[in-house]
């Protein structure tokens, strides 16, 4: 019975408070850890939250600031792109006038040509390179030259237009560009915490692609601008030299055309006067010829008067040679008869004017024919100068485009 009452599994009953004592230290030790570890997770919650919320706001006040950012080159490239367009819409206005004008001077052209080519029919001494056709080669070069600077100035237009289009392509792709990233940072702004259908992406945060640094991408626009202000400032010098261009080329066309219709009226006034003296040598030569045939004819009457006198003498000596014997005398009568036919004979011979004014009248009428002909030459000139070119002339219009 006493072994039993002092068993040695039996603790104590100091060992007993030693032990509670102990468990009650253990746990308030505990509580006290966990205690701490309680309030220094709140405190890190806190910590994190503020964090998290002021990260956050950075990052709004950030894409606000993009925002901002994007929406100024956003509005810039509209601007320039509008000047671009317009001043693109003004140049095609002058490519038309440009167009039109140089259409314009083909139709002087060929009349110039047409005209020389008309005066080449010309003929004889009318086939002279006088101030008409002198200013015609001008107005030929004139022209030409005309057409080659504005081919050249067209040409000039055609690349300035297709540069300004490629302005306009840099600043609608910009544009583009700008737009797509405004409605990405417009989406971003709108999410908050409680947004729906927010969620991780595995690749968020991997630099993928070709990102480009803030300057690069300002550069990048900054650059398109300058290249738009650039052509615009090329299309208003443009538009000032095809101005210039325009008035002077219509002026030298318009003055060279008017010289040509002077030098036309001059020469046409000069061949009308040349004709007219001709006409009126030509009257005076048939005058003249006509009196010199009525003093032919009346020489030949002269000649033929004294052929009567003639045969009466010669019919005298011819029955006088025929008295007989000793009455066959050389005597006054006879004599007088012989002195008479020797006279008459002597003064039909001596009668050269005939054959003189018989020379005389071939000349009259070689000068005739040529008088003639030199009208023929006049009137074909007049009729190719007035008529041909003048006429033809009287279609051209130069107009300033």
């Amino acid at each position: 019975m006493a072994r039993l009452l002092q068993d040695a599994s039996k603790f104590h009953p100091s060992e007993w408070y030693t032990a509670n004592g102990m468990q009650c230290a253990s746990t308030e030790s505990q509580k006290s850890r966990s205690e701490c570890v309680v309030a220094e997770s709140w405190r890190l919650v806190d910590e994190i939250e503020k964090t998290t919320q002021k990260t956050q706001s950075d990052v709004n006040k950030k894409i606000e600031q993009r925002r901002e950012e994007i929406k100024f080159w956003k509005q810039e490239l509209d601007n320039k792109l509008e000047q671009i367009v317009h001043e693109t819409e003004v140049l095609l206005t002058f490519k038309k006038r440009l167009e039109r004008a140089l259409e314009s001077c083909k139709e002087p052209l060929v009349v110039a040509q047409k005209c020389l080519l008309y005066r080449q029919r010309r003929v004889g001494i009318d086939l002279v390179h006088d101030e008409v056709e002198q200013e015609l080669l001008k107005e030929v070069e004139v022209l030409q030259g005309i057409i080659a600077l504005l081919g050249r100035t067209l040409e000039q237009t055609n690349e300035q237009i297709r540069r300004n289009r490629s302005a306009k392509y840099d600043l609608e792709m910009d544009l583009k560009d700008k737009f797509t990233a405004l409605t990405i940072d417009d989406y971003c702004a709108s999410l908050t915490n409680d947004t729906p259908h927010i969620l991780y992406a595995d690749k968020a945060m991997e630099l993928e692609g070709n990102f480009v640094s803030p300057e690069d991408w300002t550069d990048f626009s900054n650059t398109n601008v300058e290249k738009a202000d650039k052509q615009r400032n090329n299309s208003l010098a443009l538009k000032a030299l095809i101005d210039s261009v325009l008035s002077q080329t219509a002026n030298d066309a318009h003055n060279q055309c008017e010289m040509v219709n002077i030098a036309f009226r001059n020469r046409v006034r000069e061949v009308k006067d040349a004709k007219h003296k001709l006409e009126k040598f030509l009257a005076t030569v048939m005058d003249e010829t006509a009196s010199q045939e009525r003093n032919i004819a009346a020489l030949k009457k002269a000649i033929a008067d004294k052929e009567g006198p003639v045969k009466v003498a010669h019919t005298r000596l011819e029955a006088r040679n025929h008295r007989p014997n000793v009455e066959l005398c050389y005597d006054m009568v006879h004599c007088s008869l012989m002195n008479e036919v020797q006279e008459i004979t002597k003064n039909i011979q001596r009668q050269d004017a005939l054959a003189q004014a018989e020379t005389e009248l071939k000349r009259l009428s070689r000068r005739q024919l040529s008088l003639e002909e030199g009208i023929k030459v006049k009137e074909n000139t007049l009729y190719i100068d007035e008529v041909l070119c003048m006429q033809m002339r009287e279609s051209v219009c130069i107009n300033n485009y």
